[in-house]
């Protein structure tokens, strides 16, 4: 694959991972923050003191706070904002990307004010460009420290898919395509959700027992509305569904099951790192309630982070659903 100039919208964990994995494919990385104190200590220090501390940065990676400069040129664009910044960012950005260049969502989540799916907004604001996810089971530190990782680009063409899948792919970061591009989201959506739920179980210290159910009972909840939305049932037994779920739902390394297991031990969750989970829990227990899926774990986490319920008073919930077979 031929040396590319990649953008890389978002100065956090991830954004700054993918830069310096897109450095290591041969491409040109060029990383946009919007913080001028991530800008100055990327490109001065070599590290990303504030999300990715400790981890060293090639010199190769550098950062701008000019959204502009960072476009100017690109043959890819990877959007690693927030998901629910994502509609701003698109927004700034559509003056300056050029034409036909493929925009890569790199967040995972729904969006909380309408219920859209990242796809759908990145669409609307950037409808000159083909739109891709990239999702899958990979922390940012692992990325950023070269240890191997397998994540899943869609696209709804599978052409683009493909290429987009050998473009962003390095000696470290194996990339699968696929065109359900529905089906990556919905599963990096959702898994957010449950590992707030596993971290919950485990933090009120209900056993491995507990947490194991708890995690395959919400897969089915993943499944169910992912078919609502017309996901294929093997992209989300793939790295993008089960896979990523594994990964966040047994690390206290991941933001939202360290969120859940903050809930679960009754502590403040003041001051914890973003937890897209959060505001994608309610969003999607109110898509499910609309569309009648019975998704009893999602409604749970959505009461319990909305103070409506405890841990005990959701666990003692969902143990006194009326008993039924386990394919219903």
């Amino acid at each position: 694959m031929s040396r590319a100039k990649i953008a890389v919208l978002g100065g956090g964990a991830w954004g700054t991972a993918l830069s310096l994995a897109m450095l290591h494919s041969g491409h040109e990385p060029r990383l946009w923050a919007r913080d001028a104190q991530i800008v100055d200590a990327i490109n001065r220090r070599h590290e990303n003191r504030r999300y990715l501390p400790g981890i060293r940065l090639d010199r190769g990676v550098e950062a701008t706070a000019d959204l502009a400069a960072a476009l100017a040129g690109a043959g890819c664009v990877l959007l690693a904002v927030p998901a629910q910044k994502l509609r701003d960012a698109c927004g700034r950005a559509a003056a300056h990307i050029p034409k036909d260049v493929p925009a890569v969502i790199c967040a995972k989540g729904i969006e909380a004010s309408t219920g859209r799916l990242l796809s759908e907004i990145v669409g609307e604001l950037l409808p000159a460009n083909p739109v891709a996810a990239l999702s899958g089971p990979g922390f940012a530190a692992d990325v950023s420290r070269g240890l191997p990782t397998a994540v899943t680009v869609a696209a709804r063409d599978e052409a683009l898919a493909a290429r987009l899948a050998a473009l962003l792919s390095s000696p470290h970061l194996r990339c699968y395509s696929t065109d359900d591009l529905t089906g990556v989201e919905i599963g990096g959506a959702l898994k957010n959700v449950m590992a707030i739920a596993a971290g919950a179980a485990s933090g009120a210290e209900l056993g491995a027992s507990a947490q194991a159910a708890l995690v395959t009972r919400g897969f089915v909840e993943l499944r169910r509305i992912g078919a609502a939305f017309g996901a294929r049932p093997e992209t989300l037994m793939g790295l993008s569904g089960l896979g990523d779920l594994i990964l966040s739902c047994g690390s206290s390394r991941s933001r939202n099951f360290a969120y859940g297991l903050a809930l679960g031990r009754g502590e403040s969750v003041e001051g914890l790192p973003l937890a897209e989970g959060v505001a994608t829990a309610k969003i999607a227990a109110e898509l499910a309630q609309r569309r009648g899926i019975d998704a009893p774990i999602v409604q749970a986490v959505a009461a319990l982070l909305a103070g409506r319920i405890t841990v005990p008073e959701a666990v003692a919930s969902l143990l006194s659903r009326p008993l039924k077979s386990e394919d219903a």
